[in-house]
């Protein structure tokens, strides 16, 4: 598990594509703190550490992962945002964030508002009854609050410290970007479903 405050922005520095997937080695400082079999986010996707050494780290993304996230567009140099998993006596500064991706959209507007930049992402229609404004998204594996959204689309505001801290502020129109919605919004949904559709649809009691 994850917060969505990301601790570091790595670089690709070699990415070896097969006809079954990628392997992805990433340099960054968290070196000494990512052992073996470790989990490590990267921009929002949860890869297992497979070797650590030299100031970088390798992960494998199966083919899956690379037609249903954004990892299939990195190319060496590229930065990450990277992200270690929460110990259980840390803070949650962010909100619950699986690594687990829920589908791509991709930067449709970006403008600058104040000190702050606004980025607005289409949504794949399957994800829009998860996002409310003032709720909690996940894009590249930042956690963001959603400043307005509307049919197909969601729109943050981006502050200086998260421009300067993670890839997002480089990102331009058509960059394709991993998403996660609230969990506790799927859980509730799956919940209610039964009572939505009826009393005859659940027993009680």
């Amino acid at each position: 598990m994850f917060s969505g405050l990301v601790q570091d922005l790595g670089r690709v520095e070699e990415i070896e594509v097969g006809t079954d997937g990628a392997r992805i080695r990433i340099s960054t400082a968290l070196t000494p703190e990512i052992g073996l079999g470790d989990s490590v986010a990267v921009n929002g996707c949860c890869l297992t550490a497979t070797t650590v050494e030299d100031g970088a780290f390798t992960a494998d993304a199966m083919q899956q992962t690379l037609d249903m996230t954004s990892l299939g567009t990195l190319e060496a140099g590229t930065p990450v945002n990277l992200e270690l998993a929460l110990r259980a006596d840390q803070r949650l500064g962010g909100h619950i964030v699986q690594g687990h991706v829920d589908g791509t959209g991709e930067v449709i507007s970006r403008s600058e508002d104040g000190f702050s930049l606004r980025l607005r992402v289409s949504l794949p229609e399957r994800l829009t009854r998860y996002v409310i404004p003032q709720g909690s998204i996940t894009i590249e594996g930042v956690s963001l609050t959603v400043a307005e959204c509307g049919d197909g689309w969601a729109e943050v505001a981006l502050i200086p410290e998260t421009r300067e801290r993670t890839n997002l502020g480089g990102l331009e129109v058509g960059a394709l970007v991993n998403l996660e919605c609230d969990v506790i919004a799927k859980y509730v949904e799956r919940m209610v479903a039964p009572y939505a559709r009826g009393p005859e649809s659940h027993t009680g009691e």
